[in-house]
This record gives structure tokens, sequence and C-alpha cells, in this order.
């Protein structure tokens, strides 16, 4: 069958939202046109992606699962329109897709110091598909956090950072300084394989509302900060390791100059 775009991103604004009348809005068609659209879609692929409640609009297994193809298929899209627009342009541009909590504004400054002339993009790569965006073409070079699958990449290392506990303000390990794996171990943790999220959002949400603890690079606890969670320094757990990306055969000079500066600047963070 031929993938329906319009379709796809009607339903993508619906899996965001998880409400037909904001996704509506954000879509400015009638919330009647996009429900149809949704259901259309459903017959066309022949399964159902949305369980509707008089309350609610949430998931099926094949929601989410198109939810995350959708994302990057509609980024490599975008990408290629706006690439070809560029290329009739004369336009020079780098995209650098990131990671949860890592910050690159100061390789990215440090580089339009040096190439004024070139447009910088960023695109956020998910904790799930970090390499993605390497992958699809969405970004020419990545920094990311380890792991993920770095078969045809090459990685330059570039930092360590702790993992910590994220946990509920009102629980009762929540006033301790410090913990230790021990001190988890008979706590419900997220991300395990019977209870994973679908993004960090989604995650925090949960732990504020009780449903567990999460383990999370300290970057990205202090980007989520709010005053309903905490989060503990665990001394004994492993931490993440943050690298800059690229594909392997890509060797283009405006690539090799952006990791040059990019390793520098973010090697002194």
């Amino acid at each position: 069958m031929d993938l329906d775009l319009r379709k796809l991103r009607y339903f993508v604004a619906v899996a965001e939202h998880r409400h037909f009348g904001r996704a509506a809005g954000q879509l400015y068609i009638a919330q009647p046109v996009l429900s149809r659209q949704i259901m259309a879609f459903e017959r066309e692929l022949g399964c159902a992606l949305l369980v509707r409640t008089t309350r609610s609009v949430e998931l099926t297994d094949a929601g989410r699962q198109l939810h995350e193809e959708a994302r990057a298929v509609l980024g490599a899209v975008d990408t290629a329109v706006r690439r070809v627009r560029d290329v009739d342009r004369g336009i020079p541009r780098l995209t650098v897709a990131f990671s949860p909590g890592l910050h690159v504004s100061d390789a990215i400054r440090a580089f339009a110091a040096r190439h004024p002339a070139i447009e910088t993009d960023v695109v956020p790569a998910h904790w799930w598909e970090q390499d993605a965006p390497l992958r699809d073409g969405r970004a020419q070079v990545g920094h990311l956090r380890l792991p993920f699958d770095e078969s045809g990449l090459h990685t330059i290392p570039i930092g360590h950072e702790p993992r910590v506990a994220c946990l509920p303000a009102a629980h009762p390990l929540a006033h301790r300084a410090e913990l230790t794996s021990a001190d988890l171990a008979d706590q419900r943790m997220l991300d395990t394989p019977a209870r994973r999220t679908s993004s960090l959002e989604e995650k925090f949400e949960l732990v504020a509302s009780g449903q567990g603890i999460a383990l999370v690079p300290l970057s990205v606890a202090r980007s989520y900060s709010r005053p309903d969670l905490v989060h503990l320094p665990v001394t004994d757990a492993p931490g993440s390791e943050t690298c800059l990306a690229v594909l392997a055969d890509r060797d283009e000079e405006l690539v090799r100059d952006f990791l040059e500066i990019a390793t520098a600047a973010l090697l002194h963070n």
C-alpha cells in the first residue's frame, strides 16, 4: 500500500496529544474530519491504532509502534524537502542530533564563529533510537549518549556522567543524601521490560504520580527538574558515556570541521 503522509501526520498529532480536540486544533481542521481520517487510516492499515474512551485516547501496541516509526519517517521527509530547497537556494546547512539532557550550544557557537555562512540546525534524538537521525539523513552529526547501535558509525568519546534515581518528593527515600543499588532492590523501577515509557515526559509523570522510580543520567534529571520530584546519586550505579557520532563513510570537510571544533568545545564542559 502507498502510505498517506497526510493521514500519518494526523495520527502523530493525535498520538502526541492523546486527544482529538487538541490535535484537531493543532492541525487547523474540524474534529469530526480528523476522526474520520484516523478511522480511514486504520482501515487502510488493517489494524487498530487507538483505543477511544469518552475521556481519553490511548495507543494500541500497533499504535505505539507506528508512533515510533512515524516520527522518523516524517522527519526524513521534512529533511529531504528542506535539503532540496536549500540546494535550489544555494544554502549550506549542518544538522546536529542530540540526546536528551545533552547540550551542543557551545559547539554550535564555536562552529558558527568559524563558518558564519553555514546554517546550523538541531534535531532531538530519542533515547530508544539515538542513532536514527544519522542513519535516516535527518542529521550529519550526533552528540549522543551510549549505548546505541554503533555499527557503521564513527564515535569520538566526549565525557562521562553519573546516573541518578528520580523519585517523588514524598517518597520515603527522598530525604536521603545518596542511595545504593541495594536501596532500590525492592522498589518498582520504570523502564524494565515490563514497564517501558515512550518519552521522558511520560516517565517523569509516572514517577511523580508514584508509579515507580527511574534511573536517569544526571543531565536529564536537571533538564526536567520539577518541584514534585527529587533526584539522588546512586553511588554504585554505572554511569553514562557521551560521544560525538557520525556515519563512518561520511567524509565531508564541513563535518570534519564540526567534529574538530565540537570535540574541543564539549571536552571543556
